[in-house]
Formats: C-alpha cells, structure tokens, sequence
C-alpha cells in the first residue's frame, strides 16, 4: 500500500474568546492511499476547504448543541471539495468529486460517505461548492425563500452582508422585486453591496453612531424581511424598524460567538406588539431542497444573473488565519482555503 505524509490541522485545545492562529498547529502523520478489503469508506484528497462563522462554536465544549464540538488534538474538519481517490461505498466510485464534511488535512478518510454530495456539474468552478453550490447557498435559498416567504415589493433588510450568505440572500431579494439594504464593516465591502450585487442600498455600520437611526433612514417605512447574521444590538435596532407582520430568518449571530457572556436583547415585547415572526434554522435540516436548490440557481449563474466573490487563500497552512479572519471581517465574500487545485 502506498504511504503518504498527510499534513493536517488540529485544534490544540477549547478556545474561551477569539480564537487564534496558534490554536490551530500544523502537525503531519502518514496515511495508505488504499482502504482496507471490506472497507465502505471512501478515501478522498481535499482540494478546496471552506471557512464558515458556525465553526467557532465547534471550537469550545459544548453540551447539547447542534453540531458537536471539535476533538482537541485531532483535525479540524469542516465543508470542503474533493477528488475521491479509493471508494468501499457503492454510491462513489475513483475520479469523482465530491462536496461535504471532511477534514482539514490534505487526505482524508470519510467514514460516513451517504453525507457526501457528489459533483454532477463540473462546469462551472470547483471551488463554488464550498459556499454557492454547497452549504452557504442553501442557507441563503431556504431562509429566505422557505421561512422569508418574500411578496415582491417587500423591503429586505441583510446583515453581513458581503459574507458568503448575506452577499446571496440579497441577490435573491432582489431577483424577488424587494427592496434591499445591506451592511458590512468597511467602504471596499459597501461599494460591492451596491455596484457588484446590486443592493439599493448599504452602509458601514461601524461608521454609524446609532443603527436605529441607520436603518430609520434606509427605511422610512419600516423593513418587511430581515435575514439575521449578526444579533445583539443590530437586533435590537432592527426590531424597532419592522414593519407589522415581519419575518426574520434567523440565520447567525456573529457577533455573539466570541463573547465569554452574551448580549441581551432588551426591546423583544415589539415581536408581540408589531406581531413578528422569528425563526432560526440549521441548513442540515434542510439538504433534502438541495436538487430543488440546483435547478434554481444552476441557471442563474449560467445566465449571468447571480454573482459570487471568493476570497481564496492558497495552502492549507493558511486556514487558520483564514478562518480567524472571519471574526474580524478580514475576508471579502466567500472564504476558501486551496488544498490543492487537482
């Protein structure tokens, strides 16, 4: 069986507050590039490997929640593309490609293959399926579409909103016949809102003394959707610009994830008086809609009517800045790490 170094990054131990490069080294081992006789795995080489919000929560231990936490001294694993070297699984056969959970080394061992997607389109870039064709979209797609439930006409608001999801859920909006407004942390990220996805509006709103006031003025009549990415006090400013009967699709709260202790929310008796409808959702419940995502959206981008940015770093050894560089709003779109191109 032929043996190969196989470097990998491992979460050293559970992270309190940001998490940090140097909690996530680079170590090495060796793998055979050859299952075992009997084996139903399938033996993969990870190619493009996606950063996402969601994973910080997989840096701490917790109890009870959706998704497990991260083993201290084992490979971080997370969304990514592969090439599928060796296959013991009936579905999967050598030469495909493949999008789902895998680990963040440069072989890895899926022990659970009926998790993974196999690529039928191959036209468009491989990389897409770390974010527009894979997890990303379809949060975008059925949190807005399924629990939005948008009317043309309607107006949207998005946090986040040059993120990997934000940056499609007001394309869709606006496909829809909404009005859309969106935020982001910096100019660069503003400009691209408004010129490249075709926002109404956007705003900075780290230049914004007072959100309330902000999103008074971007909606004198008050915000019909709003697809939530942020939480604490953009919540709060949010909630006292809805209009009656409004719906927030719960998405993330990025700006929760690194604090030791949670803000409150001190306005919620509006979700009563204006008689809001908040949901969360976790995409994993939803994957069954994804050949119903991919008849949608496939020809959207083959007809140039959805855009996506990727803001790819190269080798593996640059995922976890990458990946910290979320938290700080460093990248620009979608974040993904090349494993390798082939």
């Amino acid at each position: 069986m032929e043996q190969v170094q196989n470097k990998q990054i491992i979460l050293k131990d559970y992270v309190n507050g940001f998490p940090k490069e140097s909690d996530m080294p680079i170590t090495s081992s060796t793998i055979n590039l050859k299952l075992p006789e009997g084996s139903n795995a399938v033996l993969v080489k990870n190619l493009y490997l996606s950063c996402d919000p969601y994973m910080r929560g997989r840096m701490s231990k917790s109890e009870g929640s959706y998704v497990a936490s991260f083993t201290p001294g084992s490979p971080i694993t997370g969304y990514g593309v592969a090439k599928v070297l060796d296959s013991g699984h009936s579905k999967f056969k050598k030469g495909d490609f493949v999008w789902g959970m895998t680990g963040w080394e440069e072989y890895s061992i899926i022990n659970a293959p009926e998790t993974l997607f196999k690529i039928q389109d191959t036209d468009v870039p491989l990389s897409y399926y770390t974010g527009l064709l894979g997890m990303a979209g379809m949060t975008a797609y059925v949190g807005f579409y399924e629990i939005c439930a948008p009317k043309k006409g309607e107006y949207v608001y998005v946090s986040a909103a040059a993120g990997a999801v934000g940056q499609l859920v007001g394309q869709f909006a606006k496909l829809c016949g909404c009005y859309v407004v969106g935020s982001a942390g910096t100019k660069e990220k503003v400009d691209l809102l408004k010129n490249k996805y075709g926002f109404d509006e956007a705003f900075n709103y780290k230049e914004e003394q007072d959100l309330t006031a902000a999103l008074k003025r971007c909606f004198p009549n008050g915000i019909d959707i709003y697809f939530e990415n942020v939480g604490g006090k953009m919540l709060e400013a949010v909630l006292s610009n809805m209009r009656l009967n409004g719906r927030i699709a719960a998405c993330g709260m990025i700006s929760q994830y690194n604090l030791e202790e949670g803000e409150g929310v001190r306005n919620l008796f509006l979700v009563v008086t204006k008689r809001l409808r908040i949901q969360g959702f976790i995409i994993g419940d939803h994957y069954h809609m994804y050949p119903k995502y991919m008849e949608t959206v496939l020809p959207l981008i083959k007809q140039g009517k959805i855009c996506y940015i990727e803001d790819v770093v190269e080798g593996l050894e640059s995922a976890p800045a990458a990946l910290v560089g979320l938290f700080s709003g460093r990248n620009v779109g979608k974040q993904v790490v090349v494993v390798a191109r082939e």
